[in-house]
């Protein structure tokens, strides 16, 4: 495929709470990455860093930052922000710099220490933003929003909250196989119902937490992957970006109102848009030429274990609605047909912003590669991860062996 680019390293820093800059956890993983990759920090052409927030100037130039904690030595340089996208974003600009020539070998890093506690936001009076207003006029943090998410399903679909439960379940399961989670023991659902409620229906559990982390790719051109004796590498196949259509009838962080198709008037509003989830995947499923079918697994975006199964339906893995019945069946645990999140999801890792959709392409290429240990994938030969972040920006990334 003519889009097609090497994935030959990968490498993390264990998720935790260290208590430590999220330059050294940066650092740690592009030298995992990079030896992964066999090759030296003066082989790499290119940095892009998806940035932090919390990091002050140093996130905000992360591709910089992690330059010169490696050692200046010329490569170009670049810094990506998208919210919880970050990581996706990174590696499109990469994979555009690999496919135009501008570099053979481009590293992409990605690494958080982030606050106790859910986010807020951030400091200052800003009432042209709508993150800032969310917070402000109705006091909404993130878990709000997912448990009207949770709420929405409940009424349409009759999910239940033991269906909820069972989300952690499954990937407690799978992160305890996972040596960089950083929640490593097995949940019951039993354990999930007495956890503390924090946005009805969903409990402590339910919902992920925030945590210190990093993770970072080498990513290449096929003839440079070959040269260096890998004739067969992972491959990024696609990576899907798209933005959402108007009008909106599906609220979304941080959003607090539907919004309005009249600035877009001029523009032409397709027969049939796609809801914007869903269109992440489409889009991606078109650029790589393959569809649901032809997935061995997924990494997707739980920051709530409703929104778990509503990644199945937006990725067609089953019809709306029918999220509850892929997980009752077991089609989605480690020995299903589709295992979805056999990493642990951030049910187990938690949320490192800028270095978790690096972690979930870590996750694919390790087990495309039959490198995943106990939570292997038997065959694995297809995988997709997806995720969302703040202001219409998501991303869909397909991965194939």
């Amino acid at each position: 495929m003519p889009g097609d680019i090497a994935v030959l390293g990968a490498g993390m820093h264990a998720w935790g709470k260290w208590g430590r800059s999220f330059v050294e956890y940066g650092t740690v993983a592009a030298r995992a990455a990079l030896a992964d990759a066999g090759l030296e920090w003066a082989d790499v052409q290119s940095v892009v860093g998806a940035d932090t927030v919390r990091g002050g100037y140093p996130g905000y130039v992360a591709g910089a930052t992690f330059a010169r904690a490696l050692g200046w030595q010329g490569a170009r340089v670049s810094s990506v922000y998208a919210a919880c996208a970050s990581g996706a974003q990174a590696v499109a600009a990469a994979r555009a710099q690999i496919l135009a020539g501008l570099a053979d070998v481009v590293l992409v890093v990605g690494a958080d220490a982030a606050p106790k506690g859910f986010f807020a936001p951030a400091g200052g009076d800003r009432p042209d933003d709508p993150d800032w207003l969310r917070f402000r006029l109705l006091g909404a943090t993130n878990p709000a929003y997912f448990g009207l998410y949770a709420r929405r399903r409940m009424a349409l679909y009759g999910d239940t909250a033991g269906d909820f439960a069972q989300v952690k379940v499954k990937n407690a399961a799978a992160g305890a196989l996972n040596p960089y989670a950083r929640y490593r023991k097995p949940v019951t659902a039993a354990e999930v119902a007495a956890s503390p409620v924090v946005a009805d229906p969903l409990r402590l559990l339910d919902i992920c937490a925030t945590s210190d982390g990093a993770a970072a790719l080498v990513l290449c051109g096929l003839d440079y992957a070959r040269r260096r004796g890998v004739p067969d590498p992972v491959r990024i196949r696609a990576v899907s970006t798209a933005t959402p259509h108007h009008p909106r009838t599906e609220l979304d962080l941080p959003d607090i109102a539907t919004d309005s198709a009249a600035p877009v008037r001029d523009v032409p509003e397709p027969e049939r848009p796609a809801a914007f989830r869903p269109s992440l995947a489409e889009a991606a499923y078109e650029e790589a030429g393959l569809g649901p079918d032809d997935l061995s697994l997924a990494e997707v975006y739980d920051l709530s274990t409703a929104l778990e199964l509503q990644w199945y339906e937006d990725l067609g893995l089953c019809a709306e609605g029918g999220g509850a019945k892929l997980l009752r069946d077991g089609a989605t645990a480690l020995g299903g047909r589709l295992p979805v999140n056999p990493g642990g999801g951030l049910a187990s890792f938690g949320e490192a912003v800028p270095a978790q959709a690096i972690a979930q392409v870590c996750e694919l290429t390790w087990q495309l590669r039959g490198w995943a240990g106990a939570r292997q994938v038997p065959g694995a030969r297809a995988g997709i991860a997806v995720n969302q972040g703040l202001f219409g920006h998501g991303s869909a990334v397909v991965v194939v062996r």
